[in-house]
């Protein structure tokens, strides 16, 4: 295996695309200079002038990357306003999702907030009730962070097997962006937590009043009240004017277009965290409060969408993350988990938050089962659907983060299948 940056492609690769390039474009006609002695294409786009800076003030992508967009499920989707559509992994680089592309999940859809009219309530069980303005918000001291945020149900439509065509609706339920607003324990500290106060209720502005109880040590720990998100205000289908980050834990309980945040001693029970949002065991019984999206990683290249056109060296790439902290270690297998080698994780690795991996790999054209495995820092490693049947049974939809198989076929195409 030839792993070095020069023998990657082979040489004489990028000259012969080149010569294609030319002989075949229309739009590119022959130039002075040269490349091995043939000469160099100018292109259409080089002999004339672009629009200006004023034609767009605010930038989009390039018409060529029209098809980078998410997509849903039909059957998935009960209604506009109860809908959820998927972040395309299998297009993105490096760990930033873009605002644009995020997965969302609505469950009244997006309300129209004017920030001006919008307002932030903390009351219950603390020594005054506050209510905050957007204004006074952005006031107080400021934090960024980097987390990954995943709906409880991603990748739960495969319990029972493979099903999603594609890695974008087998694992799409996941971005990781910038987040910029104050801590919660600021806010609290203002308010002041009465004596046994052991809960908070978080409660949105849209039309199904999301609401979800969260403990209140892990509100005092890293939550933040965002108001931003990479850069620029929250997208409004994200949120917008405020929405709460609670690291590494799942996504329905970042309540978006937070309104009201209430202490008391105890969690409210409500629909969201009872009849939603819990796990049916095989007793019968459901798992309540599992807060923490375990290590998870899913190879993305290749993958449904981008299958295999060349024999020869390529790059198997793929993402993990967990709740739990940063990624130590992720282990790439060829023959469905036989044998595993260890991929290189790119920087940078950082806590609650996607991580790149990569691996050299010289294909053939021979069948082949890929998974990829996780470990994070505090040991807990990736486990298999077998391994998570035998304690979760298949009622389950949430906290599916079983090792997951692609299939290469002969042809190079990749077919989702589960190995047990």
């Amino acid at each position: 295996m030839n792993t070095g940056r020069r023998g990657f492609l082979g040489r004489g690769l990028a000259a012969g695309g080149a010569a294609a390039l030319v002989a075949q474009h229309p739009k590119i006609a022959a130039a002075s200079g040269g490349l091995d002695g043939k000469p160099l294409e100018v292109p259409d786009w080089t002999k004339m002038l672009g629009p200006g800076v004023t034609a767009a003030p605010y930038g989009s992508p390039s018409e060529f990357e029209k098809n980078v967009v998410r997509r849903n499920v039909p059957w998935l989707t009960v209604s506009e306003q109860a809908s959820i559509n998927f972040t395309p992994l299998h297009e993105l680089d490096g760990i930033i999702t873009p605002s644009g592309l995020c997965f969302e999940r609505h469950h009244g859809g997006v309300p129209e907030i004017e920030p001006d009219l919008h307002r932030l309530v903390i009351h219950g069980m603390v020594r005054q009730p506050l209510v905050f303005t957007m204004s006074d918000l952005v006031r107080f001291p400021s934090v960024s962070r980097i987390h990954f945020l995943e709906c409880p149900a991603n990748g739960g439509m495969e319990w029972k097997g493979a099903q999603m065509a594609g890695v974008q609706f087998s694992h799409g339920m996941v971005h990781c962006c910038e987040w910029t607003g104050v801590r919660l324990s600021t806010l609290l500290d203002e308010a002041g937590v009465a004596q046994g106060a052991k809960w908070l209720l978080a409660e949105g502005a849209d039309a199904a009043a999301m609401t979800r109880s969260i403990p209140l040590d892990k509100a005092l720990d890293d939550v933040v009240v965002a108001y931003s998100q990479n850069g620029e205000r929250i997208r409004p289908e994200q949120g917008y004017p405020l929405r709460l980050i609670v690291p590494g834990w799942e996504g329905n309980v970042q309540v978006k277009w937070l309104r009201r945040i209430k202490l008391g001693e105890r969690p409210w029970q409500h629909r969201e965290e009872t009849s939603k949002y819990t796990d049916l065991m095989p007793d019968g019984k459901a798992r309540q409060f599992t807060f923490v999206q375990e290590a998870n990683s899913v190879i993305t290249a290749p993958c449904p969408e981008k299958p295999l056109k060349v024999k020869g060296s390529h790059e198997i790439r793929g993402i993990a993350w967990s709740g739990r902290g940063k990624i130590s270690r992720v282990d790439v297998s060829l023959d469905g988990g036989a044998n595993w080698q260890s991929a290189e994780l790119q920087t940078p690795v950082l806590d609650k938050c996607l991580t790149r991996f990569r691996l050299p790999w010289r294909w053939q054209g021979e069948p082949v089962f890929l998974q990829s495995r996780a470990i994070d820092e505090t040991g807990y490693v990736q486990p298999t659907i077998e391994q998570l049947r035998r304690v979760r049974g298949v009622n389950s939809v949430y906290h599916k983060n079983s090792i997951h198989t692609w299939r290469v076929n002969k042809d190079g195409s990749v077919d989702n299948v589960q190995i047990l």
